[in-house]
């Protein structure tokens, strides 16, 4: 039996609306060029009080000239780790019309290492991204006093 679709049930369907608004030029946006650039505006940027404190994960879309759209904050987690949804992060560079980014979390414990769940998720999300043609250009893992680079080292 064929099920007829109402004016009524329609009127139930969800909408997907796709927006991003930018309230800076595009010849005020920091340019990324460096792990060092990416780490000072990261820096800035984190929330007071929160890099040793608690891990957060963190995502700064660049669009063709490496200058930074914007920063998406992905989540927030406790003292010894947070969750990353590669699904969030593309929802989000897709939305902002981001040809490269820039993955970023913290240490509160001041450890600049990599663990093998970093780097594994590191993996996956740039796999993610070449699919989609979006680069992953870095992964920073930064503390109060410095930073690690995952393209410095070779791990991209």
């Amino acid at each position: 039996m064929e099920k007829k679709i109402t004016v009524e049930a329609i009127g139930k369907v969800a909408e997907v609306e796709l927006v991003y608004k930018s309230q800076v030029k595009a010849s005020e946006r920091p340019q990324i060029t460096t792990s060092s650039d990416a780490f000072n505006v990261l820096h800035l940027l984190w929330e007071d009080g929160k890099m040793d404190l608690v891990e957060q994960f963190k995502v700064l879309f660049l669009n063709r000239a490496n200058k930074v759209l914007c920063i998406f904050n992905v989540s927030s987690g406790g003292i010894t780790g947070t969750v990353a949804d590669p699904r969030l992060i593309f929802t989000a560079a897709l939305k902002v019309h981001a040809v490269g980014l820039i993955l970023a979390h913290n240490h509160p414990s001041g450890n600049l290492q990599p663990s093998r769940a970093d780097e594994e998720l590191t993996r996956k999300i740039k796999g993610a991204g070449e699919f989609l043609d979006i680069k992953v250009l870095d992964h920073l893992i930064l503390s109060s006093e410095g930073y690690y680079s995952f393209a410095d080292e070779g791990l991209l």
